[in-house]
């Protein structure tokens, strides 16, 4: 059985456990980083599962399938042909289970046999256990080992991203990387299906941001970034340009409204954090963000006044009122806003 994972290491624990074909008997996988999550799904199933037997060894349950009977037959069935069986469980919060199926579960979670390992998956669920429910949260710790998937650094985000258009015979700049990440939100599952595109597209070794710019579509986050750090630097046709580019790509009014609204609240923030001395790790631990958004965002900060984040709050909150009780046009009171930020950021 694999050794038990120290907090905060379990990934590296999972990795060594893979190398050394010495998986444990029961894992809870959850995180924002889908991409990996699903890579290590997809090692653990080929190191314990025969393609000639998976049909018959590996289980699948999610919120239609699952019920605590059907589960538990999973977990016990004996492996046919072949030395393991895996079953993995989508998407099923234990810790909102009747208490009967709680004290079930407990039991089978405790008593899982050597031949089976049993993957919670949770995508789109949160993985959020309460550990008031003192038996079942002992067995979860106890039992298994909670593997969280979260967004890469920057750095490693990098090396990553250049591998991968390597690996398709191209290069790219370290900048264009950063770039990159930047305008896809910075998740591998995005930029994985993004540099398949641009590789398609491109047909020289070196990829350009013309490239990029061609057919990758920027998240909302980063335009409203763009945006805001061109409201900084005085370049105020040019973030108005960005607004009209969000409502191209037919993003709700209310959404931008609301991206807008949160940059500025994190600039306030770390506006604040300046002011105190504090540093972008400060910010990660206040806004939960990751290294280079928060690097970023002290970066802007530090081109506004305090005054400006606190007019900027007052304005968004007035745009939003006025979005949900007038009959004024959004897109218009979107572009009265930017104007009027524009003109607190040009005083000052």
């Amino acid at each position: 059985m694999a050794k038990k994972a120290a907090p905060g290491n379990a990934l590296q624990e999972l990795k060594t456990a893979l190398k050394n074909k010495n998986l444990g008997r029961l894992y809870f996988f959850h995180g924002e980083e889908t991409f990996l999550l699903n890579h290590y799904l997809g090692q653990m199933k080929k190191q314990l599962l025969d393609p000639l037997t998976e049909s018959f060894n590996f289980h699948r349950l999610n919120n239609e399938t699952f019920d605590i009977r059907g589960f538990a037959d999973a977990v016990e069935n004996l492996p046919m042909m072949a030395e393991n069986t895996f079953v993995q469980v989508d998407e099923i919060d234990l810790f909102k289970m009747n208490e009967g199926d709680r004290n079930k579960m407990v039991e089978i979670l405790s008593d899982i046999p050597e031949y089976c390992t049993v993957v919670f998956t949770y995508l789109t669920t949160p993985w959020k256990p309460d550990k008031r429910l003192k038996k079942l949260w002992e067995a979860v710790e106890g039992s298994g080992t909670v593997v969280e998937f979260a967004r890469q650094d920057q750095r490693d985000l990098v090396a990553w991203v250049t591998r991968h258009f390597a690996a398709r015979r191209k290069r790219i700049s370290t900048d264009l990387c950063i770039y990159l990440i930047d305008i896809t939100g910075g998740t591998m599952t995005a930029l994985s299906g993004e540099i398949e595109k641009i590789c398609a597209y491109s047909g020289a070794e070196e990829i350009r941001k013309t490239d990029i710019d061609a057919v990758t579509e920027p998240v909302l986050d980063a335009v409203v970034f763009q945006m805001t750090d061109l409201l900084s630097a005085g370049r105020y046709g040019e973030a108005l340009g960005k607004l009209q580019q969000l409502l191209k790509m037919q993003q709700e009014p209310l959404a931008i409204l609301g991206a807008v609204g949160s940059h500025f609240r994190r600039i306030g923030a770390a506006r604040t954090l300046l002011d105190n001395g504090k540093t972008a790790s400060d910010l990660q631990k206040l806004c939960g963000l990751p290294d280079y958004p928060a690097r970023k965002t002290m970066e802007a900060a530090r081109r506004f006044r305090p005054e400006f984040c606190r007019k900027a709050a007052e304005l968004v909150l007035e745009t939003d009122y006025q979005m949900k009780t007038s009959f004024d046009d959004s897109e218009r009171l979107l572009e009265m806003l930017l104007l009027r930020l524009a003109g607190e950021a040009r005083n000052g």
